[in-house]
C-alpha cells in the first residue's frame, strides 16, 4: 500500500462492500485493529512525522538486473531469475554491497512485469463489456466556448455518464482543475441521487494520478486528496490504458461530450 491515505480507503471499502469484522479487517490488512477504528472513524489519518529516506544503493545495479530479465525472456520458465539469485549475482559478480533482499524484490517485482510485455510475453485479453444498472459510470472533461460578459471564453465541461441508461450530467467550469473536478462528482451524485456501485471510468487525469505505474494491469499513484475523497464517497476508480490502447475504454462519455455541444452549444441563427 503506498500511503497511508490508500491503506485508509481499502480498509474502508472492504468494510463497505464485504461487511466483514474489524478483526477480520485487521487481519487482512496487516494492521491493529486500533488502525481499524481510526480508519472507518474517518477518510482521512492523522497527520505524523514523515519519515526520512536515505538514497538508494541499487540504481548503478539497475542496468545489470535489468540484463539478467532480458534474459530471461528466452530462458526455459524453471531457470528464470529469482530475486535472490540476482542479489547473489548482484554481489559475486559486480562487487555490490548493502544492498538488501527486499529492496531488490521490490525492483525485479516491477521491471520483471514492465520487461515481460516489451518482450511480447504478456497479452492483454479484450472482454464484452456488461453494465448493471448503477454499477458503473464515466467522467470526462471536454472543452467548449461560451459567450460571457460579450467575451467569447473557453471553459470546460465535466461529464459524468452512466453506463447502463446512457444518462449524463453536465457542468460547466472556468477550469479543468482539482476543485471543478471535484465539484463535479459531487454535483453529479446529488443530480442522480446516488454513486455508481462497481467503479467509475478515468483517463489518466492530473486531478487523480500523479504517475502511472508501467507494466501490466492499471496500477497508478494516486492524489491524496483524490484518495481521500473516493474513500469519503465509497467508490473505485478503474483507469483506462494510456494513448490509443484505452480509446475503446471510455467511448461512452466521449461521446456524451460531443453530442452535448452539437445539440446545446451550437448557435441555432
Amino acid at each position: 500500500m503506498g500511503s497511508r491515505v490508500e491503506l485508509f480507503a481499502a480498509i474502508r471499502r472492504d468494510a463497505r462492500v464485504d461487511e466483514v469484522s474489524i478483526r477480520e479487517l485487521a487481519r487482512r490488512h496487516g494492521v491493529h485493529r486500533r488502525t481499524v477504528r481510526q480508519a472507518l472513524a474517518a477518510a482521512e489519518p492523522k497527520a505524523r512525522k514523515a519519515p526520512t529516506r536515505s538514497a538508494p544503493r541499487l540504481d548503478p545495479f539497475k542496468d545489470a538486473i535489468d540484463g539478467m530479465l532480458r534474459a530471461d525472456l528466452v530462458a526455459p520458465r524453471k531457470q528464470r531469475h529469482t530475486a535472490t539469485r540476482i542479489l547473489a549475482r548482484l554481489i559475486d559478480e559486480h562487487a555490490a554491497t548493502g544492498l538488501s533482499y527486499s529492496t531488490v524484490r521490490d525492483y525485479v517485482r516491477v521491471r520483471r512485469a514492465q520487461i515481460d510485455l516489451e518482450g511480447g510475453r504478456r497479452l492483454e485479453a479484450f472482454i464484452a463489456q456488461h453494465h448493471g444498472p448503477g454499477e458503473e459510470a464515466e467522467v470526462d472533461f471536454g472543452e467548449v466556448w461560451v459567450v460571457l460578459g460579450g467575451v467569447k471564453t473557453k471553459c470546460y465541461m465535466f461529464v459524468l455518464w452512466l453506463s447502463h441508461s446512457g444518462k449524463a450530467i453536465h457542468r460547466v467550469y472556468p477550469t479543468q482543475a482539482q476543485e471543478a473536478f471535484l465539484q463535479g462528482h459531487i454535483e453529479a451524485f446529488d443530480a442522480i441521487g446516488g454513486i455508481p456501485t462497481k467503479h467509475i471510468k478515468y483517463d489518466n487525469l492530473t486531478s487523480a494520478v500523479t504517475a502511472v505505474i508501467h507494466g501490466p494491469g492499471r496500477a497508478r499513484n494516486e492524489n491524496d486528496r483524490w484518495v481521500l475523497f473516493r474513500s469519503h464517497y465509497g467508490f473505485d476508480a478503474f483507469y483506462c490504458q494510456s494513448g490509443i490502447e484505452g480509446a475503446h475504454e471510455k467511448g461512452g462519455v466521449e461521446g456524451a461530450v460531443g453530442w452535448f455541444r452539437r445539440n446545446h452549444l451550437v448557435p441555432s441563427v
